[in-house]
């Protein structure tokens, strides 16, 4: 992060909206918004934010599939494949 380009106003976002956007899509790096010397926001380019959604979905199956490895949640590979052939066949 650079303090000086990536940490900004809301005072330098409202009156140079355009810039910020320019200067995230082109840097991908995040910017903070600060209000009253305080970090309140953050603005991201798209490309990022996709990314970073994704990032923590992959995350959140990793935990859920944790959790249920440790709850007993547990099906073998030949019965998941079974399961997958019966749904199939019933879609046909």
């Amino acid at each position: 992060m650079n303090l000086q380009e990536d940490i900004k106003s809301i005072t330098y976002l409202k009156t140079q909206s355009a810039k910020v956007i320019e200067q995230v899509n082109k840097n991908h790096r995040p910017m903070v918004i600060t209000q009253n010397g305080e970090a309140r926001a953050v603005v991201q380019d798209i490309a990022s934010y996709e990314a970073t959604r994704k990032a923590l979905l992959l995350l959140k199956f990793a935990a859920q599939g944790e959790a249920d490895v440790r709850q007993g949640r547990v099906r073998t590979h030949a019965d998941v494949a079974r399961l997958i052939e019966k749904k199939l066949r019933g879609v046909r």
